[in-house]
């Protein structure tokens, strides 16, 4: 049993502030195209927002929230997706980012089969020889939830930081467009010009 958590914990500066998965791409919210692309994938699906669960009740998913309200980025809602899984009896999640409506259909299935030694994977794209991994997107074992949560209490923020004292494996694709996600307006504007393509 694989669950998938949608991360939405951040704070949209960029956008003006609000919730981004609301915004509309092609007739729909991101964060419908995000569960309409993992949640087939996946053996159960929640969302990590913070702030008032209620306005994502229209979704029908568990909302969860970081432990605390420090806004300590993606690891966070890492964490809170572990604990929520923990308590369901699943042995990792998957999390992908309300931001990204083009996704990999196949994202579950590559970051299993790229799992390192501690079953911890990222996906990662690879451009002009170079590898980026896509930190949103992983696949992250409940056995490390502890580890992730003193890691965090010691004041670690960037995922990469985290992953690689556990020699995360890399899931690559060749191709970024599935991992773009919707930071700005011009963002915004571009994703609407893929969808229609």
């Amino acid at each position: 049993m694989i669950p998938g958590v949608i991360l939405a914990g951040g704070r949209a500066t960029r956008m003006g502030g609000g919730d981004k998965g609301r915004l509309e791409v092609g007739g729909c919210a991101l964060i419908e195209h995000v569960i309409a692309r993992l949640g087939p994938q996946v053996d159960a699906l929640a969302l990590n927002a913070n702030g008032d669960p209620a306005r994502w009740a229209d979704l029908g998913l568990p909302v969860i929230a970081d432990a605390d309200d420090a806004r300590a980025g993606p690891l966070a809602g890492v964490l809170a997706g572990l604990d929520w899984a923990a308590g369901a009896g699943a042995e990792a999640i998957v999390t992908a980012a309300a931001d990204t409506p083009f996704l990999p259909r196949d994202l579950v299935e590559r970051l299993v089969a790229a799992a390192g030694p501690s079953g911890l994977a990222l996906a990662a794209t690879r451009e002009e020889g170079r590898f980026w991994p896509q930190p949103t997107f992983g696949l992250w074992p409940v056995a490390l939830r502890d580890d992730l949560r003193a890691a965090l209490a010691d004041g670690t923020r960037k995922v990469l930081h985290w992953t690689d004292r556990h020699e995360a494996g890399l899931a690559v694709w060749g191709d970024p467009a599935p991992f773009f996600n919707v930071n700005t307006p011009e963002d915004l504007a571009r994703a609407e010009a893929l969808a229609c393509a």
